[in-house]
């Protein structure tokens, strides 16, 4: 199957990134080509979809059991996902454990490396730990932070979940930020529902910007994994 690694999605150049114009000699960026570089920065992120979830579909369950209007919004979300990414907006999934927000998420990254763009998936202690090793490591923080802003989709799992400190309160807010004005999409899952509590978890500036970016779909109800 091809990708876009091997032919203009938009049927625009040879698959190159480039365009020619015979009339004047030029070559210029085709429209495929900023997608060319963020597939090219995201080859060394996590883009896999893990195996739980890589059957998931909007008519199977456990999608079948979370409330329809959230299913969706979050469908409409997936078939409109050029559109969404192109204008850098995002999901916010929130609520309790084992309300589906991680299965709904995925459906999102699925989407999105279905068309062809660039996907980076990570639980937040996951990415935290990457960060983590640039530090040890000869491999530069500020290059990885490019590369995380540069992908067209960051996925992040369980924000809120890592144990508080300024360190990790100000590696969050990094990401999120640089997202923010670079105006990339991200999919988001917390288990948190109060904005105050929220807030004291992970910042009001990082919620703050979180909440511009992303449109918020609460989950409620049980854990369907202790279901028997």
């Amino acid at each position: 199957m091809s990708t876009i690694t091997d032919r203009c999605p938009f049927e625009l150049c040879d698959g190159s990134g480039f365009r020619y114009e015979l009339e004047s000699n030029t070559a210029y960026d085709c429209r495929c080509r900023a997608q060319r570089i963020a597939l090219a920065k995201a080859r060394s992120l996590s883009a896999v979809i893990p195996r739980r979830y890589r059957d998931a579909a909007f008519g199977r369950p456990p999608v079948t059991g979370i409330e329809p209007q959230i299913v969706a919004a979050t469908s409409r979300f997936a078939d409109d996902i050029d559109a969404k990414l192109d204008a850098g907006l995002g999901l916010w999934f929130m609520g309790p454990v084992g309300t589906g927000k991680t299965t709904l998420a995925m459906l999102v990254s699925k989407a999105a490396l279905s068309a062809g763009r660039s996907v980076a998936i990570y639980s937040l202690p996951r990415l935290l730990n990457e960060i983590r090793e640039t530090h040890r490591s000869e491999r530069s923080h500020l290059d990885l932070l490019d590369r995380l802003t540069a992908v067209d989709l960051l996925h992040v799992d369980d924000v809120g979940a890592e144990r508080t400190t300024d360190w990790v309160l100000e590696e969050l807010y990094s990401i999120v930020n640089a997202r923010y004005e670079d105006q990339r999409s991200m999919v988001i899952t917390t288990n948190i529902l109060d904005r105050e509590a929220l807030c004291d978890q992970i910042s009001e500036r990082t919620v703050s910007r979180l909440t511009e970016m992303c449109d918020e779909l609460p989950l409620l109800g049980h854990d369907r994994r202790m279901e028997v």
